[in-house]
């Protein structure tokens, strides 16, 4: 069973993370200017109220309750059609024939292009070329003039304001706009509707800011008791950094991964509503998001962008930072314009996301049987990868991934290898480790002699490794290996083994006998070229 919220609301002394910060006259004030316009947006004729949907799974296993508002099902998946109708909607006839321009990652664009083809109106939208491929083709799809310019939503923007000017159309901003900014509002007043029990945060991504202003002047005019928290990546956070030092800043450059917040400036409306009525902020990376995407596909099926699991790896980065427990937390899931192409990268980040891999680089000694002896101390734990290429004749380096169940277990097996004469290196958090380096292991070898190259498929089990090294002759040698658990019933290893001529005979008993499919790859150019 999900964890029970709490029938009455926790002492904010007992819990300082859940104490809201007090409204000024200021704040007040944006809230009431802000809520008329929120009650009054014109959304519904193209938006749709979105379900606020209960965790269930991700729930159980942080210990509080946490509720998706599922933005990610509007007609163009993702929230931003909301402010973009409502801004719209709100022209003179003469201003929609004259047509809008936009700048946006993709999703505001998006919007835009739907708002244009209801309102009969002509849309041009330029975009970063960083956009992924699926927003630009969402974006022709209906109707909207693309555009691609610069890197990111500042250099697209700059651009949009010259074309504007030059053609005589309106600006459509994504963010820095009181329509839009009350459009986007009109989620919080879901979420207030729907659920009208004990609620302790409303978790919000932040880029310009646009949806955070709408969410926080609608929760504070309503329930000033409820937290409004944040959340932006830790290379992409101008909003945090403007709000801490007092004025808006400027960033050099912003993370593209999580394109749709990837902003380098905030607006001015948006930072005036924000600081005054967004209770705190939290800043979580890359890995965060992976994992907080796979958590949304295990509870609902659906495949959320980077952007749009923001919120989720907030709410369980908050819960695990200040140890809460049987609170109610909403998530407001932004988006699901993820290109497929993404995929394969978030499901290898995500394990260290969720704090269920770590990865080490293992020195051993190269000699017989110190293999054997180090997978024998990894015992029953299951390993996640293994590269290694014989390259000293002294020592070896192992590249190793491990199953854990939590973060701070990585350094304790780190200690545990020391003690057994094992020197290692925890690479759970080094960037150039899990990027790039996981990858390059391996490369020609003067020591490879008489190596023999296979392909094999292991069982996914433990022990599945230590068969194999139980059943081979001593005196071979384990000169390449490769391994990734790809998530299959079976794990495909690839294998260098240095096998005298002589013992040609006893090594194809060797390998009868072990049962598991493989294929010989020894004659194989791409090795001749790349590791032979």
């Amino acid at each position: 069973m999900p964890p029970q919220p709490r029938t009455q609301p926790k002492e904010a002394e007992t819990d300082p993370a859940l104490k809201p910060r007090a409204l000024s006259s200021k704040g007040r004030r944006i809230a009431a200017e802000y809520l008329q316009r929120i009650l009054t947006a014109r959304v519904y004729d193209v938006a749709r109220e979105t379900p606020l949907e209960p965790a269930r799974a991700l729930s159980r296993r942080i210990g509080n309750h946490v509720l998706l508002k599922r933005e990610d099902q509007q007609p163009v998946f993702s929230f931003k059609l909301r402010g973009a109708y409502n801004k719209m909607a709100r022209l003179d006839a003469e201003a929609l024939a004259r047509g809008v321009i936009c700048a946006s990652a993709g999703n505001h664009a998006q919007g835009v292009a739907l708002a244009a083809r209801r309102l009969g109106s002509r849309a041009v939208v330029v975009m970063p070329v960083t956009t992924p491929k699926l927003k630009v083709d969402a974006v022709h799809a209906l109707g909207g003039e693309v555009v691609l310019h610069g890197d990111s939503y500042s250099d697209a923007y700059a651009h949009a304001l010259e074309r504007q000017a030059r053609e005589g159309l309106t600006f459509v901003h994504p963010f820095d706009d009181p329509d839009v900014i009350a459009g986007q509002g009109t989620v919080a007043m879901e979420i207030l509707r729907q659920h009208q029990g004990p609620l302790d945060a409303v978790f919000v991504a932040i880029g310009g800011g646009g949806l955070a202003s709408g969410v926080a002047a609608y929760v504070k005019a309503l329930r000033p008791e409820v937290r409004v928290i944040g959340v932006q990546t830790v290379d992409s956070d101008a909003m945090i950094r403007s709000v801490r030092g007092g004025k808006r800043v400027t960033l050099g450059d912003v993370g593209l991964f999580a394109d749709g917040t990837a902003v380098k400036q905030v607006g001015s409306e948006t930072y005036r509503v924000v600081r005054e009525l967004v209770d705190d902020f939290i800043a979580v990376d890359t890995d965060a998001a992976c994992a907080a995407i796979k958590d949304v596909f295990l509870d609902t099926r659906s495949v959320l962008e980077p952007s749009g699991a923001l919120a989720v790896a907030a709410i369980k980065q908050y819960a695990e930072t200040h140890k809460l427990k049987g609170c109610t937390f909403v998530a407001v899931t932004s988006g699901a314009n993820m290109n497929f192409d993404r995929l394969r990268f978030v499901a290898e980040r995500a394990e260290v996301g969720e704090h269920r891999e770590a990865l080490f680089a293992i020195t051993v000694p190269e000699e017989r049987g110190s293999f054997k002896r180090f997978c024998e101390l990894i015992g029953p734990r299951s390993v996640t990868e293994f590269n290694y290429r014989i390259s000293d004749e002294r020592v070896a380096h192992l590249f190793v991934g491990l199953s854990i169940s939590r973060r701070d277990e990585a350094e304790r097996i780190a200690r545990h290898f020391a003690r057994h004469g094992f020197e290692s290196v925890n690479l759970t958090d080094d960037e150039l480790a899990k990027e790039h380096v996981r990858h390059m292991v391996g490369g020609r070898s003067e020591l490879a002699q008489d190596e023999r190259l296979f392909r094999f498929e292991f069982p996914e089990r433990p022990g599945a490794l230590m068969r194999f090294l139980a059943a081979m002759h001593p005196g071979w040698n384990i000169s390449l290996f490769h391994y990734r658990n790809q998530g299959a019933d079976s794990g495909r290893v690839l294998v260098g083994l240095q096998v005298p001529a002589a013992d040609g005979r006893e090594f194809a008993g060797f390998l009868r006998s072990l049962a598991y499919p493989f294929v010989e790859e020894t004659d194989n150019p791409v090795y001749r070229l790349f590791l032979r």
